[in-house]
């Protein structure tokens, strides 16, 4: 049987496919929590990389295990009750997982840096934003807090903030919604990273602070060549700014496609219903599709395929047997380059 190589490199954005090593590769990644219950198995062998320039989504409803292996990656899990039994981190070919804390810290910000979802909490309310940014310069690059607060204007500025220079005295509470986040952004930048990690950048934002803010984002990993990974639920959001998709469910990769090919001819069932759940202006006044039941309990992940409870494809084999992920081929046998889906029946799927 044929299983598709989820660490493969992928072409360079520009068609060039001559990428050199990826900033990042996971390899086998498994990440589980001691609990009074028993042990949540919340990444079940993950692979995935991103080059420079390269944006890779990842998707999956919450549970799914997106950000667990993000936190993994920047070495921000409870340990306990979170551990890592297997798998590697590679950040330009050196296995972070191996790394002492004081060289895990030396890339955390400076090569690595990581945007969260609720910007408010992750704030602190009682510091000025120019103060919580000019930090970034003071205690990495050793400036003067004079040099670094004009430093922290600047970045206020590069991220379209009004008035940075009268704001930056201003506190995370008197900040909107998209401003706090564009702050958060600000931050990630701050050191200027060869990677970016998004999680959930744009929960709680309307539609129209959700598009400034990803545009925003596209336009910096432009002119910095940055590495991004955007983890969401919000298959809306990627559909212009990603390179290629990946899909997890129940803490591993169900489906990667270069985005188009996943909006298109989703290879998954899982995909499919996501897809189904958009609502659409072609189907006013109908009931939108939702996904039956509920993603599964991490203590007691089910047998076989973990969607089979929940897929309207199911059969014995998925109840029984794991599926690997397989490359994705057209009806002739033509393989889809950067296709893969871990289903049985995926060539149903696809091809009806």
């Amino acid at each position: 049987m044929t299983i598709i190589d989820e660490t493969a490199e992928s072409p360079a954005p520009d068609g060039s496919g001559d990428t050199g090593r990826p900033l990042l590769e996971v390899r086998d990644l498994h990440v589980e929590f001691h609990t009074r219950d028993g042990i949540a198995k919340a990444v079940n062998g993950v692979n995935y990389s991103v080059a420079a320039g390269e944006t890779l989504a990842v998707l999956g409803e919450s549970g799914s295990g997106k950000s667990v292996t993000a936190q993994a990656i920047m070495g921000i899990l409870d340990m306990p009750p979170g551990r890592i039994p297997k798998g590697e981190i590679l950040f330009r070919g050196q296995d972070m997982l191996k790394m002492s804390g004081e060289e895990r810290r030396k890339i955390r910000g400076s090569k690595i840096a990581m945007i969260f979802q609720d910007a408010l909490s992750s704030l602190n309310p009682v510091l000025s934003v120019g103060y919580q940014l000019s930090e970034m310069f003071r205690v990495h690059q050793g400036m003067s807090k004079k040099d670094a607060k004009v430093k922290a204007i600047e970045l206020m500025d590069r991220v379209k903030i009004p008035a940075a220079g009268d704001r930056v005295n201003d506190y995370p509470h008197q900040f909107s919604g998209g401003m706090r986040q564009r702050i958060m952004i600000a931050m990630a930048l701050a050191l200027e990273p060869d990677l970016i990690i998004a999680d959930e950048p744009t929960t709680a934002l309307d539609v129209t602070v959700q598009a400034q803010v990803m545009d925003l984002l596209a336009e910096l990993q432009r002119e910095y060549n940055m590495g991004l990974i955007l983890i969401t639920h919000d298959l809306g959001v990627v559909a212009d700014v990603a390179d290629k998709i990946a899909v997890m469910y129940a803490g591993r990769i169900v489906e990667r496609a270069p985005v188009h090919e996943l909006y298109k001819r989703p290879a998954h069932p899982y995909t499919k219903g996501l897809l189904d759940s958009i609502p659409r202006l072609d189907q006013k006044g109908q009931e939108l599709y939702a996904i039956k039941g509920l993603p599964p309990n991490l203590l007691r992940i089910p047998t076989g395929c973990a969607f089979n409870p929940r897929c309207p494809q199911a059969q014995d084999v998925c109840r029984t047997d794991v599926p690997p992920l397989h490359p994705v081929t057209e009806r002739d046998g033509t393989e889809l380059a950067g296709r893969g889906s871990a289903c049985h029946f995926w060539k149903e799927t696809i091809h009806g």
